[in-house]
């Protein structure tokens, strides 16, 4: 059997939708025009949060950082999937390979930590309005993204340096990524250990910082309940519906993905499921935020008046 272990130069043959090759035309066309609506709708969102005054809020401020977020998770792998269904280069090396994984990880992990952000934004906004600008001030604002920019690498760094270290079996990943469970399945020895290692990882960067986006709409919706008029609770409810519509997204995808066992992952219904967190959620988050939302809508009309009178 043969090994490949972190001193190996030999990469990986990324299998990608190559077993049905059929479809890899329809993939790469749909992949594509999402790709680019993900790459315009991100980068629109980050220059309205720059250029409108109205939108120099500490919302504003957070969601700027997950459309960031969003550009960086999808350049990190959409490219290279793009690549593989157009039969250029299914390979990729052992160090991209690492680099990736670890890339991914920290980004996946960094928005864990941004929605709880968002989710204490959230809170400020319903529970405390009296005291918004008191809690939610810039320094806090600051600190609270990066630390979880700082969080989603360290706890990357430590997933890496644990899957990495086991000797991998075979030169075929069955995946359009180097994605974690993947690489598990791979493994040469038994990865009870390592994986009751990484199970605690998850849980820090997975379900403690779903826990507390729970606890905080908990709070909300006490408040909520709490206004007497049916059109204040809807104006209420209406500040936090796209904050929880991204959260029910993103984690009901992350969770599938990495809380299950190794040994129940099925790799078909992952590629899918990670077109669906890669492609999709990134290109919806900039809709769900602007369609309901008549700041960035105001916004963008503001910024296309200016170019039209320019012109």
């Amino acid at each position: 059997m043969e090994y490949l272990n972190t001193s190996s130069e030999e990469g990986f043959i990324l299998v990608g939708f190559s077993d049905w090759p059929h479809l890899e035309p329809v993939f790469f066309a749909f992949i594509s025009i999402f790709y680019s609506l993900t790459l315009f709708g991100n980068t629109v969102i980050i220059i309205l949060s720059q250029l409108d005054l109205r939108l120099h809020t500490p919302m504003y401020y957070f969601l700027s950082h997950l459309s960031f977020l969003d550009l960086c998770y999808t350049a990190s792998t959409v490219p290279q999937l793009l690549a593989n269904l157009s039969g250029l280069d299914r390979t990729i090396s052992f160090g991209r390979c690492v680099a990736q994984l670890c890339i991914v990880l920290s980004l996946g992990g960094t928005e864990c930590v941004l929605l709880v952000a968002m989710a204490i934004d959230r809170y400020a906004a319903v529970c405390r309005p009296l005291h918004y600008t008191t809690i939610m001030h810039p320094a806090l604002c600051r600190a609270l993204v990066v630390f979880s920019w700082v969080g989603g690498l360290v706890n990357s760094l430590i997933q890496t340096s644990l899957v990495m270290a086991m000797p991998l079996c075979g030169h075929q990943l069955n995946h359009f990524f180097c994605e974690l469970p993947v690489l598990l399945k791979m493994a040469c020895e038994d990865t009870g250990g390592t994986e009751a290692n990484l199970f605690v990882a998850r849980v820090i960067i997975l379900v403690c910082p779903l826990l507390l986006i729970l606890g905080s709409y908990a709070h909300i919706a006490r408040a909520v309940l709490n206004i007497k008029s049916m059109a204040g609770r809807r104006k209420a409810f209406g500040t936090c519906a796209s904050h929880l519509i991204v959260v029910s997204l993103f984690y009901g995808s992350a969770i599938s993905t990495y809380l299950q066992p190794v040994h129940r992952y099925s790799e078909k219904e992952g590629k899918f499921l990670a077109l669906f967190y890669t492609i999709v959620t990134p290109m919806l988050n900039p809709l769900i935020y602007t369609l309901r939302n008549k700041d960035v809508k105001g916004a963008l009309w503001k910024v296309l008046g200016r170019s039209t009178d320019s012109a």
